[in-house]
């Protein structure tokens, strides 16, 4: 599924784009004899017959459209509005039925090493990790060892990214069981492109994804203690300079639950209380979307003024519950992922369903190794990195980056990853009046509400607005697309 070719027909926005060009990626639209592809074909035949003008002026609206409505990301400081390509992502309803039992299987199992390694740590005396790998991870906190939630969930919300590679065939390139961002994204998206382009809509079935709010507020509620039998949910805000701030006020206003800063929120006696014109209301579960090192200054940052000071030991006093919960960062840690395969087949005795990018361990002495006589080849991204930050491509570096690159791996080997440089998959994105390749991941969301998991037909597709560029992220200057899931029955959206 390699190769270049040229789209059959050059009519419209499409002119000379030329699929799989960039690092011979596959493209989502167009097959490699230029073809397109079953799931798209009623959207190039729409996109063919649009006048290049028209294309540019819906996509003036829904950048209009945005402004409007406040959907905003802040960059380098300053709020702008979330780019959003007009061309939607399509997924298959054969492929997405596999991908969501892969992310089913996968929050499972990652439920259940959270749950040992904050406990019993089965899997450590088993051998089947090594103990100073949890040990020396920076987001293993001791403060949360002994918490069991009440439902046992510590995961409510993942968000497990994934890429398409250089075969076709759909890879996890992280996971993000902390507080995954971008699901309002997906709702606005969807919501805008509905209104911008509804002839695309009225030729597909496109399964809805404005029921994200409703699957997360019944699991934050199925998650309260038991003894109580109407909980207090409430949403907790750095506040209105954190970047996704507009996500935490939208899921709050759909939720129908108070927004609130830890400033709004009192500990006493190992209880949670909220602020209100009308005295203290109790608090049953707190949807946090502040990190660790900030959520309590009593167990880790003294001079954090984003969180509540003792908010840790109402959890495990059982007063109160902390969505998600503490300590979920050992499952994201880089280095970790490398052995979910391994997780999965101790905790549920299957074989993975979705398969890691191959990845070398550089706190391996062979595989450091390997990694060190190959920098110009590989991709090398800090452990503890996010958001792209970091990450350094061996094949574009200098080899004064390279040589200060090595340098760093030889003084932290615990601290860095490196990956074969993959081809992201492209997909039709549009620049001026013309369609152009552009690389694509995508970050579904799962919902766990103890009793299933749910996944949200969809999911953010991000893109990298610059030309050859693999970085998608939001906070390096990506845009995203609509995700379109297709129904098999009828119309699901």
């Amino acid at each position: 599924m390699t190769g270049t070719a040229t789209p059959s027909s050059g009519r419209g926005p499409f002119g000379a784009y030329r699929a799989g060009e960039q690092q011979r990626a596959v493209d989502e639209m167009f097959d490699t004899d230029g073809s397109v592809r079953p799931t798209y074909g009623q959207i190039a035949s729409a996109l063919r017959a649009m006048d290049p003008s028209d294309l540019r002026a819906r996509l003036d609206a829904l950048g209009r459209a945005f402004i409007d409505q406040g959907v905003t990301f802040s960059l380098s400081g300053q709020e702008r509005p979330f780019p959003l390509d007009p061309v939607p992502r399509v997924i298959d309803a054969t492929e997405w039925t596999r991908l969501e039992a892969g992310i089913t299987q996968r929050v499972r199992a990652l439920e259940m090493f959270l749950d040992d390694v904050y406990g019993e740590q089965a899997i450590l005396g088993d051998g089947v990790l090594p103990r100073r790998l949890i040990n020396s991870c920076a987001h293993f906190h001791r403060q949360a060892f002994g918490i069991r939630p009440p439902n046992g969930v510590r995961i409510h919300v993942a968000g497990i990214d994934l890429i398409r590679d250089e075969k076709g065939d759909l890879r996890v390139l992280e996971d993000n069981v902390r507080s995954p961002s971008g699901v309002s994204y997906v709702m606005e998206n969807r919501r805008t492109m509905a209104r911008v382009f509804p002839d695309l809509f009225a030729t597909h079935r496109v399964r809805a994804v404005r029921d994200y709010p409703r699957h997360l507020l019944r699991a934050l509620r199925a998650s309260a203690p038991s003894s109580v039998t109407n909980p207090t949910v409430v949403l907790l805000t750095p506040g209105v300079a954190n970047s996704a701030y507009f996500e935490h006020s939208l899921l709050a206003r759909q939720m129908g639950i108070e927004l609130v800063e830890g400033r709004d929120l009192i500990c006493r006696d190992n209880v949670v209380y909220m602020r209100t014109t009308d005295g203290r209301t109790r608090v049953d579960v707190i949807y946090r979307r502040i990190d660790d090192d900030y959520l309590d200054p009593l167990q880790f940052r003294p001079d954090s003024v984003l969180g509540v000071a003792g908010l840790v030991n109402a959890a495990r006093a059982g007063n109160v519950v902390i969505s998600s919960a503490v300590g979920n960062g050992v499952a994201d840690d880089k280095l970790v992922y490398t052995y979910v395969p391994e997780i999965i087949r101790y905790y549920l005795g299957e074989e993975p369903l979705l398969r890691n990018v191959e990845t070398l361990r550089c706190w391996l002495p062979d595989e450091c190794a390997e990694v060190l006589s190959r920098l110009d080849e590989l991709v090398v991204k800090p452990v503890e990195g996010s958001g792209g930050y970091g990450i350094v491509f061996g094949p574009f570096a200098t080899r004064g980056e390279l040589d200060r690159l090595a340098d760093r791996i030889r003084a932290n080997p615990r601290g860095w990853i490196a990956q074969p440089l993959v081809a992201l998959s492209t997909n039709p994105t549009l620049f001026d009046d013309a369609l152009e390749p552009r690389h694509v991941d995508l970050r579904p969301f799962a919902v766990n509400d103890g009793e299933s998991v749910w996944v949200l037909p969809g999911g953010l597709t991000r893109v990298a607005l610059e030309k050859g560029s693999m970085v998608v992220n939001s906070s390096q200057g990506g845009g995203s697309k609509d995700t379109w899931v297709l129904a098999t029955g009828k119309d699901g959206s």
